[in-house]
């Protein structure tokens, strides 16, 4: 069966849902069908319309991989909101933040996840926008104080107070929309409308908010789609986070347009997931690098039966030099490729077919269809091959620009149209591109991005903190992760590594918290006073 090439979510689905009882969805003994998944998104947009949600509005989904991270986020692109995904991992502080800037109308959370409590901690966060500590009780029926355009927030777990209903209320309220209301909101959906805002950080350290359009998430999608030769047949386990692109774009939307059947997986524990794959027959399943040195350094590996892998894509940091033989000689897999992109175009290049794996492990492949690409030097000229220079992307999948921010949106793209990514690569005489560098700070933790200036913004804030620095160091486990080095205030009271980590923890995700803290008289610097973060790492 051929990948649909619709270029709207509920034009998608519409067409998918004449797969019939073809499975779309299973998750812990729920089993969705194409058929019933066009349903049960139809019924979660009754939902959102009857919450005030309309057309171009925000909906944020604060939630792990699950099938109701599914059907909230496509309940939402279905009737026209945009959808803002939100790091389970983030604080209170994190999250408020990201749906001030968004001006998000819903929340759709799971409070329960790992014991997080994701309501009081959207409360604190709320809070700490308009000043004061505790915990308040919102006014006017809201979920959260500071956050005046948030009118509900919805708890897969039960009700938690004002402004909050359990999933159940939210879908019983939306039975009140009738079949007309529904249908006119799903038409009015056009392939130029916001599908998703997913918010990344700039050198500033503010989050920024990437828009992107129905027609551009669905066609990167399908890029790979293609990539992966994803068919109906195969069973894709999901366990890159939905909130995140390569789970949600290169996972969710790329099963869907393929037929495939998804299997959600909100947690990576190595044992389960072999069981998994061994019950459901998992064939398809990309992840960081991480993932597949565990499951083959897992003492009990021999015991499950993991001859249905297919196709896996082991990307988004750097993976040692064996593990792609490792991947086909071991734990089986027919074929395994690489992927360039960002969030601001999350499938840029991929792994040819027929690729060698030796190519495939040194390189993430040429530019997908549709897309130019260019390695340029200081001076704005490409470089020849194999030397490196800034990557530029163009072409229609790259994002539209930064959610009301147009000097920033001005700034990553130059006269002709090319998006500065800001990454270092080289292309190879085949034009596959390699990426050796990144110009920004920018490192990765596991998977995650890291901005070092959000970090410095937030040890600043610490009493004794004068000026910080932080980069990435290796990692056997994780690729790479944070080493601070600290520079105190005159006269302040020392703090202990383990302070400095408590007082970051408390205000950023845990993957953004540095393993290491280094306390410096002064910083190397240039002639203006910039902190040269180049000898930093020639030292460390």
């Amino acid at each position: 069966m051929p990948l649909s090439h619709a270029e709207t979510v509920p034009a998608l689905l519409r067409e998918q849902a004449s797969l019939g009882e073809h499975a779309a969805v299973i998750d812990h003994g729920v089993r969705i069908s194409y058929a019933g998944l066009y349903e049960r998104v139809r019924d979660v947009g009754r939902a959102f319309i009857a919450a005030g949600v309309g057309h171009g509005d925000r909906v944020a989904v604060w939630l792990p991989n699950r099938h109701e991270f599914i059907l909230a986020m496509l309940g939402a692109q279905a009737i026209g909101a945009a959808v803002v995904p939100l790091n389970t991992r983030y604080t209170g502080h994190e999250a408020a933040y990201i749906l001030s800037r968004s001006r998000a109308r819903v929340i759709v959370l799971d409070d329960a996840f790992l014991a997080k409590g994701f309501v009081q901690m959207l409360r604190r966060g709320g809070q700490s926008l308009v000043g004061g500590d505790g915990v308040p009780s919102p006014a006017d029926g809201q979920p959260a104080p500071g956050l005046p355009a948030l009118r509900l927030a919805v708890s897969l777990d039960g009700s938690h107070g004002p402004g909050t209903a359990s999933w159940g209320e939210f879908l019983a309220r939306g039975r009140a929309v009738g079949d007309d209301a529904l249908e006119a909101r799903m038409e009015a959906v056009t392939r130029d409308d916001m599908i998703d805002m997913l918010f990344t950080s700039g050198t500033t350290g503010a989050p920024k908010g990437v828009i992107a359009l129905h027609r551009q998430s669905l066609s990167i999608a399908r890029s790979w789609s293609e990539g992966a030769e994803l068919t109906r047949d195969d069973v894709y386990g999901i366990v890159n986070p939905m909130f995140h692109g390569f789970g949600y774009k290169a996972g969710l939307l790329s099963s869907l347009i393929a037929g495939c059947t998804i299997i959600p997986i909100s947690v990576f524990e190595p044992e389960a997931l072999m069981q998994l794959v061994e019950a459901e027959r998992i064939s398809v399943l990309p992840g960081v690098p991480t993932i597949f040195t565990t499951l083959l350094d897992h003492p009990r590996r021999r015991d499950y039966d993991l001859s249905s892998l297919r196709f896996a894509v082991a990307g988004a940091t750097t993976a040692p030099p064996t593990l792609f033989h490792d991947m086909v000689d071991v734990l089986g897999f027919d074929r395994v490729a690489q992927a360039y992109g960002l969030t601001e175009c999350l499938v840029a290049t991929f792994s040819r077919h027929g690729e060698s794996l030796d190519h495939a492990s040194q390189t993430t492949g040429p530019a997908v269809p549709g897309l130019e690409i260019r390695v340029v030097d200081e001076h704005g000229r490409d470089t020849p091959t194999d030397q490196p220079g800034e990557i530029l992307l163009r072409g229609d999948i790259v994002f539209t620009g930064y959610f009301e921010d147009a000097a920033a949106t001005a700034a990553a793209f130059d006269g002709e149209g090319w998006f500065h990514t800001g990454d270092v690569g080289s292309l190879d005489e085949h034009g596959c591109l390699k990426i050796t560098d990144r110009i920004k700070d920018m490192f990765i933790v596991g998977g995650f991005n890291v901005y070092p200036a959000e970090v410095e913004h937030v040890l600043r804030g610490h009493p004794a903190v004068n000026e910080s620095a932080v980069l990435g160091i290796p990692d056997d486990r994780l690729g790479t992760v944070g080493r601070a080095y600290v520079k105190l205030l005159t006269d302040a009271q020392k703090p202990s590594a383990q302070e400095l980590a408590e007082f970051c923890r408390e205000r950023l995700a845990n993957f953004k918290v540095p393993r290491e803290f280094v306390f410096v008289d002064d910083f190397p610097r240039n002639a203006t006073g910039k902190i040269l973060k180049r000898e930093l790492r020639d030292e460390s």
